[in-house]
């Protein structure tokens, strides 16, 4: 049986990594993709093919013109990119697999793959997500201002997507993704 592809979505700083990561470790048969991009490592924070694949520019656009990306956007001015062949194998295999991409990739991607199922993850308010924003201290004040006017833009994608949870209380929304994940899993069967 082939496996489920889940695209989750929000903005920056809302808490995606930390849901996933929570859930992931709660749900068997389960996969992350981990995404290529060309913004720089964030010290401390990023560990290269777990977080990221870190590429440069050229490199990226290389694989581009090899048709090696499912999906790939400019966000925040740096690439982002999901590749083909780790989704693919995935499903193939019957592994579900998780993408955390944007909400440009995640249209792209439910075009190709229609029954992938959407996850919105949002702050409890604007407000929440820039005092987070603010408190993880990995961007110059130039990347969080542009981040939370792309914050402001995406919110409005919300009820787009299949699911949208509020990620106010962390347990909450893992409990929550984890829900979802299960719901998916029985109608299949």
């Amino acid at each position: 049986m082939r496996g489920t592809l889940y695209i989750f979505s929000g903005p920056a700083g809302v808490g995606k990594g930390t849901v996933l990561q929570q859930a992931l470790k709660k749900l068997p048969n389960i996969s992350y993709s981990v995404s290529c991009t060309t913004r720089a490592p964030r010290p401390g924070l990023d560990v290269e093919g777990k977080t990221y694949y870190f590429l440069s520019e050229e490199e990226f656009l290389r694989r581009i013109a090899a048709g090696d990306f499912l999906e790939y956007a400019n966000v925040h001015g740096h690439l982002y990119g999901t590749r083909r062949d780790i989704v693919e194998e995935a499903l193939a295999s019957g592994t579900d697999i998780v993408l955390e991409i944007d909400v440009q990739g995640a249209f792209i991607v439910k075009k190709k793959i229609p029954e992938a199922v959407t996850v919105f993850v949002k702050p409890p308010s604007l407000d929440e997500l820039v005092r987070r924003l603010k408190k993880r201290g990995s961007e110059c004040r130039e990347e969080q201002e542009l981040r939370i006017k792309n914050a402001k833009e995406e919110l409005l994608h919300a009820e787009e997507y299949d699911y949208v949870i509020v990620n106010d209380i962390v347990e909450d929304a893992v409990a929550e993704f984890i829900k979802i994940v299960k719901k998916h899993r029985e109608e299949l069967k």
